[in-house]
């Protein structure tokens, strides 16, 4: 413990002069954070126009407007005679170089508030105010370094502040011990300003943060739970076509005796066996199902395939799409999960047609060749007058769910923007051909 007092002892003094270091030669001033927004208690300059400028650009504007306008006062009072305090007098080229130096640091103290600082720390130094007008500073220089010593606070890091800080203190007691005391207010005021309101700076900087990444979190969830809300639609529509073949071959096993006089005992049994399997298997899914299905009861439906794409047409062309299709090969002897998957598929990429393109014209494509089923939904943009309805809170993984139903069959689905301002879905699917019995 005694060997840890003694490094955090000897460790303050070196942190005061790296921070004194760093204000002086090494440091850097944060960068212009992008796309600055106005302050609220200047929101109200929008309704006189200057508002709708970018507040960078305004902020850089003003401060050359007041270094030009700041110089030129102080060159005419270095020019006048004072009544009270007849100093030496000034010639042109000093009083031109002195308004210039000490009120130069409002031009350049928000592109760079250290270098403005250093600036102003210099030139308040040098300037010998107190012989040309009795007093330790220019106004300008004063009101342009306490400006300084603000946007430093405001911009800077803390070691950088407290160097900045332990400068300035020093140098208006050098400057001037009678005056010194008001001044260490002035600084130490400008400091501790600044220094609050980088802090409440970062504070929200860091709440933002936090709600965009817990916005992305709630959004991977989503995301995430969608894929299994559709992957539990998947099993229990599949279900429903593997049970039927299941029980088919249930029956099968049981009818096959009876269609033969003669069946040896050892086909019965093994037919037997093949029943009791299927049926075992038959009760198994059921369980599975049971756990799949959601509380306001299962879906007893029949599971569609392509042979109720007219359906599917017809409910968009009154909706108001204008829908063409081109089918070719054998779309009826699909095999059921390809027949719902592609079912699916298409319902999906017409239902966002009809929610994100109305009034469009669609373009529905279901092709079998090669073993090979390739669909297609490609819509163009809305039609005149037309305004597409925006996705509710927490949906938008339709085609997500495409992709799912696709992986799972061995094919994929691809999505994208098209030139004219539409959206193409083209997907391919697998199909295995069935053994010939």
């Amino acid at each position: 413990m005694a060997g840890q007092n003694t490094d955090d002892a000897s460790s303050a003094p070196n942190g005061l002069l790296r921070g004194v270091l760093a204000a002086a030669v090494t440091g850097q001033a944060d960068p212009v954070p992008p796309g600055r927004g106005w302050p609220a208690p200047l929101r109200w300059t929008r309704f006189i126009g200057i508002g709708r400028l970018p507040y960078g650009l305004v902020v850089n504007v003003v401060g050359i407007g007041l270094t030009i306008a700041l110089a030129a006062g102080t060159n005419s009072l270095l020019a006048t005679p004072q009544p009270f305090h007849p100093g030496l007098p000034v010639a042109e080229p000093v009083r031109l170089i002195a308004s210039i130096a000490v009120t130069l640091p409002l031009a350049l103290r928000d592109r760079h508030p250290l270098g403005a600082w250093r600036l102003s720390f210099v030139a308040i130094a040098l300037v010998p105010a107190d012989r040309w007008l009795g007093g330790p500073y220019l106004p300008a220089g004063l009101f342009a370094a306490i400006v300084c010593l603000y946007t430093v606070a405001v911009r800077c890091p803390r070691d950088i502040t407290i160097g900045v800080g332990l400068l300035s203190l020093a140098g208006v007691w050098i400057k001037d011990a009678e005056s010194a005391g008001g001044a260490t207010v002035v600084v130490l005021l400008a400091l501790v300003v600044g220094y609050a309101v980088r802090l409440r700076n970062t504070s929200r900087m860091q709440l933002a943060a936090q709600r965009r990444e817990l916005i992305e979190q709630e959004k991977r969830h989503q995301a995430a739970e969608a894929v299994l809300t559709e992957r539990q639609r998947i099993a229990r529509e599949l279900h429903d076509v593997v049970a039927h073949h299941m029980s088919m071959i249930a029956i099968q096993a049981e009818a096959a005796p009876y269609k033969v006089e003669a069946v040896p005992d050892e086909t019965r049994k093994d037919l037997s066996e093949i029943r009791a399997t299927a049926l075992d298997a038959l009760t198994e899914m059921r369980r599975i199902l049971g756990v799949l299905r959601s509380e306001d009861g299962a879906e007893t439906a029949p599971q569609p395939s392509l042979e109720r794409l007219d359906e599917l047409v017809a409910h968009a062309r009154g909706a108001g799409l204008t829908v063409s299709t081109r089918l070719s090969g054998d779309l009826d002897g699909l095999p059921p999960g390809v027949g719902l998957t592609a079912y699916r598929i298409l319902q999906e990429a017409l239902s966002n047609a009809m929610r994100h393109a109305p009034g469009s014209r669609v373009a529905v494509a279901a092709v079998r060749e090669d073993g090979i089923l390739r669909l297609g939904v490609v819509n163009g943009p809305p039609g005149d007058g037309d305004v597409p309805v925006p996705s509710p809170e927490g949906t938008g993984h339709g085609i997500m769910g495409m992709r799912e139903r696709a992986s799972m069959l061995g094919g994929e689905v691809s999505a994208r923007d098209t030139p004219d301002g539409g959206f193409a879905v083209n997907a391919t699917l697998p199909v295995k051909a069935r053994d010939a019995t």
